[in-house]
């Protein structure tokens, strides 16, 4: 079976290191493959081994301190 890739659109966002603690966050989810965050765009690229809950994603997000606007 092949990997999901979903793009979400995160505000707040400004620098490396905002990009570290949210796909930090994002890595902890269960089935998360890759998590690649780009301050520049607000974009979170997840790939993961299969499509994840929202809400999940939604936490994470919330726990690293920035929003989660939804899918890009």
């Amino acid at each position: 079976m092949s990997n999901v890739t979903t793009v979400y659109q995160v505000t707040g966002m400004s620098c490396g290191h905002c990009e570290g603690a949210v796909a930090g966050e994002i890595s902890g989810i269960d089935g998360v493959v890759s998590v690649q965050a780009a301050s520049d765009t607000g974009k979170v690229t997840v790939t993961s081994e299969r499509p994840l809950d929202e809400s999940a994603v939604r936490a994470a997000v919330d726990e690293a301190g920035y929003e989660l606007a939804g899918q890009a």
